[in-house]
């Protein structure tokens, strides 16, 4: 398809040519082949695809299906209490209630003994919306023989040795107990996240494996999942044939620190299979421990701290003189900056999911959503990047703030380089696309999804397609072409026969393999 009046890196007026899945040409006097597919951009900013470089892919798409217990969708006791009563309602005793997003302001410390009267026999558990606790009713304790766990790591029990329902980073062992035979549909999350103008996803799950390779593969090649991935995971996944294999993610909890070596080893072992190492650390104790592990360990290109939730300036100096990379999640300023300002020490909110002295200190920053536990939608990410606000309406630490320039850009760099440069769009590149229906002028004030038009994922319309054909393959419509032909006429386009009999043959490569 031919895409024209365009604002393309600040070049308005401009088109840009897709075949094959990559751009094929750029300027301002392109015109239509014959046949050819045409885009009227109407001045609108055309950018690159959005990349959010850290959600849960699965987990979204469990979320959906779930009960929400939470802000903002639940935010006292007795609609948390109302909410499980009418789940429990519409189920009978073999069908499970699955909660997410749970947090503490609602209803306090949960247990299984206060799901108990408003869930019955009915089996519950419910995630807290950090993703590291599922808390069990009763009967959910019971149906997964959790008291024969007594005693292993992250079953929790009360003072007198009784089981509460607490289950803290029991994910994998949750999942092979529930014996649940299919993974969630990615069909609906794919399209949610493509109408943001998302093209590509790293999904930062630590258990990541086999199987969750060749689910993700299964949903590409099926057309359900549309977006490009990079999957992190767990060890297994280091040797796993899956095309974009990324680094090896480790979780730590302050609580439950590994030994200093354990995680040295860890490290070196994803190094020894070229990969790099992505830490989750959220409290200050668990960032000096990653921080220095990988100056024991060494460090390689790809490695990253993921959130960096509380970066005092010595542990910014140090990210800096190691190089590595942070993935932020500002979007957590807007949706828990109020409980923020009541839960995290007055000493620590200045360096609250920290922006400007990332950057001015060198290290390089990227930006994800976290999904399910923050919204999906990168564009509030990088509104509260700029503005910085809760909720509530309260500031935090202003002078963190970002340019709403930078904050698109934790978005539109490379997958394997969050934080880098963004990526261009040039001939040669893929065609992963984001239309704005306003220039960037207009659309900077807003920063908003409200102005995506059309997202292109590998070329094909995966958002807002209705101005463009949805088979861009080979075999029929009146402007197909087989590989290695050209149009019969360039009419005034001289000179770009060779630029489109390049594309045809790089779409007979990608037919091909």
């Amino acid at each position: 398809m031919l895409i024209h009046n365009a604002e393309i890196e600040a070049e308005s007026r401009s088109s840009l040519r897709v075949l094959g899945g990559r751009i094929t040409a750029r300027g301002r006097h392109l015109e239509a082949y014959p046949g050819e597919p045409v885009i009227d951009a109407q001045g609108g900013a055309l950018l690159p695809g959005l990349h959010d470089h850290h959600l849960h892919l699965l987990a979204l798409a469990a979320a959906r299906v779930s009960l929400e217990c939470g802000p903002p969708a639940l935010s006292t006791r007795h609609d948390f209490e109302s909410a499980l009563q009418q789940a429990a309602a519409l189920r009978d005793p073999e069908t499970w209630i699955r909660g997410v997003g749970y947090f503490e302001s609602v209803a306090g410390d949960l247990d299984r003994w206060q799901l108990d009267p408003h869930t019955g026999s009915v089996p519950t558990r419910i995630q807290h919306r950090s993703g590291a606790l599922w808390i069990l009713n009763s009967r959910a304790v019971e149906r997964l023989g959790v008291e024969a766990t007594r005693g292993e790591p992250g079953v929790e029990v009360d003072h007198s040795g009784a089981v509460t329902g607490r289950l803290f980073g029991r994910d994998r062992w949750l999942r092979e107990r529930l014996g649940v035979p299919d993974a969630p549909a990615l069909h609906d999350v794919s399209r949610e996240l493509a109408a943001y103008g998302v093209t590509g996803l790293t999904d930062a799950t630590p258990h990541n494996g086999s199987d969750e390779a060749r689910l993700f593969s299964r949903a590409q090649s099926e057309g359900q999942l549309l977006q490009s991935l990079r999957l992190m995971g767990g060890r297994e996944l280091m040797t796993t044939a899956f095309p974009a294999v990324g680094e090896r993610k480790l979780l730590l909890r302050e609580d439950t620190l590994p030994t200093f070596e354990a995680l040295c080893a860890d490290i070196r072992f994803a190094h020894a299979h070229q990969r790099g190492v992505a830490i989750h650390c959220v409290t200050h104790a668990e960032l000096v421990f990653a921080l220095e592990a990988f100056a024991a360990a060494g460090v390689r290109p790809g490695d990253r701290v993921e959130h960096a939730a509380i970066a005092a300036p010595a542990a910014v100096a140090r990210l800096a003189t190691l190089g590595i990379c942070v993935v932020t999640q500002p979007n957590f300023i807007a949706e828990r900056g109020d409980a923020y300002a009541t839960d995290v020490a007055s000493c620590d909110r200045p360096y609250l999911y920290r922006g400007r002295g990332f950057l001015d200190a060198g290290v390089a920053l990227g930006g994800g959503t976290d999904a399910p536990f923050g919204h999906p939608d990168p564009w509030r990410a990088m509104r509260a990047a700029v503005d910085r606000k809760t909720a509530g309406g309260a500031v935090f630490a202003a002078d963190e703030a970002l340019s709403p320039e930078r904050a698109l850009r934790l978005f539109t760099s490379r997958a394997e380089a969050p934080g880098g440069a963004a990526r261009a769009l040039l001939p040669g590149a893929p065609a992963d696309l984001c239309l704005l229906d306003r220039d960037w002028r207009a659309a900077r004030e807003r920063l908003s999804s409200d102005c995506v038009r059309l997202t292109l994922c590998a070329g094909v319309p995966a958002f807002g397609g209705e101005e463009a054909p949805t088979d861009f393959g080979w075999e029929g419509g009146s402007s197909a072409l087989g590989p290695g032909e050209a149009p019969v006429d360039f009419g005034p386009n001289a000179g770009q026969e060779e630029c489109f009999r390049e594309a045809t043959t790089w779409s007979s490569r990608i037919s091909t393999e």
